[in-house]
């Protein structure tokens, strides 16, 4: 809602929430240059202001000033799914404010933006006019105006003289009206912005003008990585992939990319007769059908792809493999964790720096130290617009080890660790020679409460409420 003011509002035109902005002959737009306008913004004419509560896309709408800071807006900017890549297509933007140029620039060299190519001019509305009287329109047209209300709408039209079909265009403008908006709507603009802006906004406007409803499903991938051997990321791995589809009841796939020692098969006491390696032998031949054939269910919800962890052969895949397979398998269920080697190369890389959520396991001394800080480091210069990688701090406590306290750990790398599991050498030997998780050998554990704490934290939701037994029924069953 707009602040009660007592000063006049220099973009009031006087606009009513029911007023007819019904387009004029003279100042009517070509329907075909701005049509693909979401059907969730086709809001009828006659709508109460209350239908626009729930947008988002007008951040100056609310009571109060929503916080800028990037990662305070991460959860509301990032599905609760997987993320899919902008298609690609081209962006001119027409910008007037240093700050929105700044937001635009961002967004520009965000993970999800890799495929779009767009090109930032200064110069707002009137440069667009310009520059599209001897050039043709780019799928997308982002253009910022200052001007008022009135002089926005007779260069919008002036706009949509020259547009082509099927170029969509979003607005950013100054003034935060309602009824602006509704008109703006009506007369095909795809997306109306009011700042100030940062990049992860205008990403999230751009995807939601080109989300495709009948696109295949596509589910959350998250990475699991040690900072150095030995530091127990499978372990962790396989146990949060236990607790989300036990605890939280969501389906998930485990994918054990350790080809020659992967331990998921041994954790979960399965021994299936093809696994990964196949898949990643013949990406084009793998479909729905034949990766259930190939993942063995380990309960109800869970599938693991099995590593064949064997020296038998050498396992010479080409990067294009790993990438074309993990999109495959985002298909399969809501969450794909991928369990991946210590080993550092190319496709690796590429796996960390596009997934949804990276979870780096270390254990508390100097080599982890160094090569998690290595690991954040490059995460963060390739993704500024994520939130950064959760940390792990595993095997706390060790009888007789020196150990970097976990609070200087932390503060070291410029992150709060997500979860610290304490050593239990017993607990987790047993676990892992009796093929079970921790949850299944000691639920009541302080691992067991991490585990399942960092579970939530990835899984972003609670798990299920358990009803319990009335006094009276548990009567009649002691009976």
């Amino acid at each position: 809602m707009k602040p009660q003011s007592t000063a006049p509002d220099p973009f009031d035109m006087k606009f009513e929430a029911d007023d007819d902005f019904a387009p004029t002959p003279d100042e009517g737009w070509h329907e075909a240059a701005f049509e693909g306008a979401p059907s969730a913004l086709d809001t009828p004419p006659d709508s109460s202001l209350g239908d626009f509560d729930d947008l988002e896309i007008m951040p100056a709408m609310v009571e109060a000033p929503r916080p800028n800071p990037v990662h305070e807006i991460i959860a509301g900017a990032e599905a609760m799914l997987g993320e899919t890549l902008v298609p690609r297509i081209t962006i001119h933007a027409f910008l007037a404010t240093p700050d929105v140029i700044e937001a635009a620039e961002a967004a520009s060299k965000d993970r999800r933006m890799e495929r779009v190519v767009t090109t930032i001019r200064p110069g707002g509305l009137p440069g667009a006019l310009q520059a599209y009287q001897t050039q043709t329109t780019p799928s997308l047209i982002i253009v910022e105006s200052l001007d008022s209300p009135g002089e926005l709408l007779a260069g919008l039209d002036q706009l949509a003289e020259v547009c082509d079909p099927g170029t969509k265009v979003v607005v950013i403008g100054a003034a935060n009206d309602i009824a602006l908006y509704r008109e703006l709507i009506r007369r095909g603009v795809s997306e109306y912005l009011v700042p100030p802006l940062n990049a992860l906004q205008i990403v999230r406007s751009v995807s939601t003008l080109y989300s495709d409803p009948s696109a295949p499903f596509v589910g959350r991938q998250v990475a699991f990585c040690g900072a150095k051997g030995g530091s127990g990321s499978s372990t962790i791995a396989h146990n949060v992939a236990h607790s989300i589809t036990e605890r939280l009841q969501i389906g998930a796939v485990l994918v054990d990319l350790d080809l020659p020692f992967g331990t998921a098969g041994l954790d979960f006491n399965q021994d299936p007769l093809q696994g990964v390696a196949d898949a990643l032998s013949q990406p084009d031949r793998l479909d729905p059908v034949l990766m259930d054939r190939m993942m063995a269910r380990c309960t109800e919800r869970l599938s693991l792809f099995a590593a064949p962890a064997t020296l038998d052969q050498d396992y010479e895949i080409s990067n294009e493999a790993y990438d074309e397979v993990t999109n495959k398998i985002r298909g399969a269920a809501p969450f794909v964790i991928l369990d991946l080697p210590h080993a550092w190369s190319a496709w690796k890389r590429k796996i960390l720096l596009s997934s949804d959520d990276l979870v780096i396991v270390a254990t508390p001394d100097l080599a982890s130290l160094r090569n998690a800080k290595n690991m954040i480091d490059l995460v963060r210069r390739a993704r500024p617009n994520d939130a950064p990688p959760r940390l792990v701090l595993n095997q706390v406590g060790l009888p007789g080890r020196p150990e970097i306290p976990v609070k200087d750990f932390g503060a070291a790398l410029g992150i709060t660790p997500a979860a610290v599991l304490p050593f239990d050498a017993k607990l987790f030997g047993q676990a892992a020679n009796n093929g079970q998780m921790i949850a299944e050998i000691g639920p009541k554990s302080k691992a067991a409460e991490a585990l399942d704490n960092l579970a939530q934290q990835i899984g972003r939701r609670e798990p299920p409420a358990v009803q319990k037994a009335s006094l009276i029924s548990s009567f009649f069953k002691r009976k």
